[in-house]
């Protein structure tokens, strides 16, 4: 085991992974299938897949991870999510958004069914043991929740052992009545690394010093993060009566003036669930020195848009980017190596860094099986 990448499991004492590690090549490229490569990533919704016949190419992770995949719904209504590569040559099979009776690759022309079942190749006579298994489209593990699609390459776990906690607090919320809203939905560019940022988002401890607007909104006393083996939740309570959750009864939290669920689902997945709707934030990996982050938001309520926790988000993002900026010069410095966590306000940030540890020193025969369907 790399000595660099051990933190106490006990967090009063625990120090934390070194700055080192924010700057290294090396265990960069080792996270895209050791720990990227394991997790559940999200995918958009089903919005565009409603017809029968559709195919949707999506890039997992463009930039970093860069898997051509392909959505498609069949003529028997059935979703599929297939590698959207060429067995022949490797040729991307589907280029944009369309509506087909079976899917071909205009390379060769090999054609497969909207399900990834090879069937037909031209000259392709006298083959032997053709076609075969390999010749089919490769079934990528994928999951639904309600119109909320997510995806894996090799999963750790599947999506309903991972996603409960997230199901089982908010799964009272409509989110088929979700509507994607491009026009408040951005990307940021951060100079810095990408766990710098998770780690950030994570911890509660630096709301009162950046995030004045923020602060004024949450009870600070009453935040609290709750652990769960996959992710964790912070519960942002309200300081007042005003952009706060109308809880039904059989919510675990009904009687609280609850005005954020900021879930984490590791490594890079934050679902933050307002009043107003859901702000899914996509942590993408470019290097060790920069990161996009992607705010894709949904909105259910338009009238609660500019209340509470949930009504400055743009604000809060570059507050944010300016101080992990300035943390990822900091790391540079010679006279740093580690620090410690606050026990009570950076549970999270402790969290992450066990996992990411935890990931980066599994071998790769620990991987789970590709091509099954997970839900």
């Amino acid at each position: 085991m790399d000595p660099r990448l051990t933190v106490d499991p006990e967090i009063a004492k625990a120090w934390t992974l070194p700055g080192s590690f924010y700057h290294d090549p090396a265990l960069f490229e080792r996270s895209k299938n050791e720990v990227f490569g394991r997790a559940w990533h999200f995918l958009g919704d089903t919005d565009d897949l409603r017809a029968p016949g559709t195919v949707k190419p999506i890039t997992l992770l463009e930039g970093f991870l860069d898997e051509p995949l392909v959505l498609t719904r069949d003529t028997s209504d059935t979703l599929h999510l297939l590698s959207n590569v060429c067995t022949h040559r490797g040729m991307k099979v589907c280029e944009g958004l369309s509506n087909e009776r079976f899917l071909r690759c205009r390379y060769h022309g090999r054609r497969f069914g909207l399900d990834g079942r090879f069937q037909h190749m031209p000259e392709f006579e006298g083959v032997c043991d053709f076609p075969g298994e390999n010749d089919h489209l490769t079934a990528v593990p994928f999951a639904q929740w309600d119109k909320l699609l997510f995806a894996s390459i090799w999963p750790e776990a599947p999506f309903a052992d991972v996603f409960r906690p997230v199901m089982e607090r908010v799964g009272w919320l409509p989110l088929n009545e979700f509507k994607f809203s491009p026009e408040r939905s951005r990307d940021y560019l951060v100079r810095a690394h990408w766990a710098l940022y998770v780690e950030n988002y994570l911890e509660g401890l630096h709301i009162p010093f950046i995030h004045a607007e923020l602060n004024a909104q949450l009870d600070f006393a009453g935040y609290t993060t709750e652990m769960f083996e996959h992710g964790n939740l912070q519960l942002g309570r309200a300081s007042g009566a005003d952009g706060i959750f109308n809880l039904p009864t059989s919510s675990p939290d009904h009687g609280e003036r609850i005005s954020a669920y900021y879930f984490w689902m590791f490594p890079n997945l934050m679902l933050n669930f307002y009043p107003w709707g859901l702000s899914v934030n996509v942590i993408q990996p470019i290097n060790p020195e920069l990161t996009k982050v992607r705010f894709l938001c949904y909105v259910w309520d338009e009238s609660k848009i500019e209340e509470g926790a949930g009504a400055a988000l743009d604000r809060v993002e570059r507050e944010d980017e300016v101080v992990v900026e300035l943390v990822q010069k900091g790391l540079k410095s010679r006279f740093y190596d580690r620090g410690r966590f606050s026990a009570t306000k950076e549970q999270g940030t402790h969290q992450f860094q066990r996992l990411l540890a935890k990931n980066l020193t599994k071998s790769p025969s620990d991987r789970g099986a590709s091509g099954q369907r997970f839900t």
